[in-house]
């Protein structure tokens, strides 16, 4: 039995004539004869709403709670579509995440899946050709709802696809793929046809919308082929799959950007061994997570400690730091919340040298201003001032010559 997995957005299921549109494209999969799991999202602007409704009735709502609440989106966008393929004559079925017995831990908010029973599935589909599932949410093992945090609906799918070894996991959207860069910022963007699972990575971590991480990830360790495509067009989308020859070829594949960074910096801070465990233990324990580090070399004994947070963990990453100065020796601490990551990736760039030469040139000609620097096998990220961003990605997307094929260091 081939089953093939078909993931929708919020902007997907928006309206009656969004979610016929959907219809359409479950039909065209049931052609091939595969039967079909359909992951939904709520409709877009539910869960805003949902957010907006607690905070109103709590000014601290609770985590549990919270996630029952949130996940009633999805719940309305299944039922709603499951009667419109029921009403054109297709056997079709929704499920909460619960009754499909997605298992995730307790961490209610950011929860991560552990189990998904495959038996159970193929069950259902002795009856149905259609499960509709609702994506971003799970259950614990005493049946306690749990939400897997933004885009976590990607995960549900290629979770799905995973434990059910499906043919093939599309991941429809509003853009017909992975672009090169944001096609909004540079009018010369170019469309992918194929990324490798290492390269989408690194794109999602750097700050690209289109694919969650922690779907990604589970995609690469399972061998899911990833198809991003648009719902409202029939253009052809880019795979994601394990990297091959060719793509070594390809010195820079994408230039990435995040605008959600704040860059805190720690000075004159004591130069011994503890003082970094002292500094990142705490935030580790808030479940903060803490992006680029940067250590000035020592002198006169202190050193100045320089990091990146997403913005929305500031004020909390400054309290936790504020709690350890005493035992720092009391450093000044100092913050900036108006930078900015950008990243040139590639998987050629293990092949080839000159890429963080050529992307240091480029920014320096535009008198952009480097303030940190963080590298990987494939990736290399600058923090900069957040005024330039649009300049920067533009730059650098004409730089490594993106709107073209492919892109060769002579």
């Amino acid at each position: 039995m081939e089953i093939m997995v078909q993931k929708f957005g919020g902007s997907s299921v928006a309206t009656r004539e969004r979610m016929q549109l959907v219809q359409g494209k479950v039909s065209q999969a049931l052609a091939t004869g595969a039967k079909v799991i359909v992951v939904l999202s709520a409709r877009q602007g539910d869960t805003n709403h949902l957010l907006t409704l607690a905070g109103e009735w709590s000014q601290s709502p609770d985590p549990a709670e919270l996630d029952v609440l949130v996940s009633t989106g999805e719940q309305v966008s299944i039922a709603l579509f499951t009667m419109m393929l029921i009403d054109a004559g297709i056997k079709a079925r929704s499920f909460l995440a619960h009754q499909l017995k997605i298992h995730t831990d307790f961490t209610f908010g950011k929860a991560r899946i552990q189990h998904i029973d495959r038996e159970y599935i193929a069950h259902h589909f002795k009856h149905y050709d259609v499960l509709v599932v609702a994506g971003f949410q799970g259950c614990t093992e005493d049946n306690r709802i749990t939400t897997l945090g933004r885009g976590g609906s990607d995960t549900t799918a290629v979770a799905l696809a995973a434990a059910t070894k499906a043919s093939m996991c599309e991941i429809y959207t509003d853009v017909e793929g992975v672009y090169t860069t944001d096609p909004n910022l540079c009018q010369t963007a170019r469309k992918l046809d194929v990324v490798s699972y290492e390269e989408m990575l690194e794109m999602a971590s750097m700050g690209a919308k289109v694919l969650e991480i922690r779907s990604v990830e589970f995609a690469k360790k399972y061998n899911v082929p990833l198809l991003v495509r648009s719902t409202f067009s029939e253009a052809s989308g880019t795979l994601v799959t394990h990297e091959d020859k060719t793509m070594e070829h390809i010195m820079v594949s994408s230039i990435a950007y995040d605008r959600d960074q704040a860059r805190i910096t720690i000075t004159a801070v004591e130069d011994k061994p503890g003082v970094a465990s002292a500094i990142f233990g705490p935030l580790a324990s808030a479940n903060v997570s803490v992006d680029v580090i940067v250590q000035n070399p020592s002198k006169d004994g202190v050193t100045d400690m320089n990091f990146t947070v997403s913005r929305k963990d500031l004020q909390r990453t400054l309290a936790i730091v504020e709690e350890t100065r005493k035992q720092l020796g009391n450093p000044i601490v100092e913050y900036d919340a108006n930078v900015a990551k950008i990243s040139a990736i590639g998987v050629g760039m293990r092949n080839h040298s000159g890429v963080a030469a050529k992307m240091f040139a480029a920014l320096h000609e535009e008198n952009i201003n480097i303030l940190m620097i963080s590298t990987s096998e494939i990736k290399i990220s600058c923090v900069i001032e957040e005024k330039y961003t649009e300049l920067a990605v533009r730059v650098l997307h004409n730089t490594f010559g993106l709107d073209k094929q492919s892109y060769l260091e002579d």
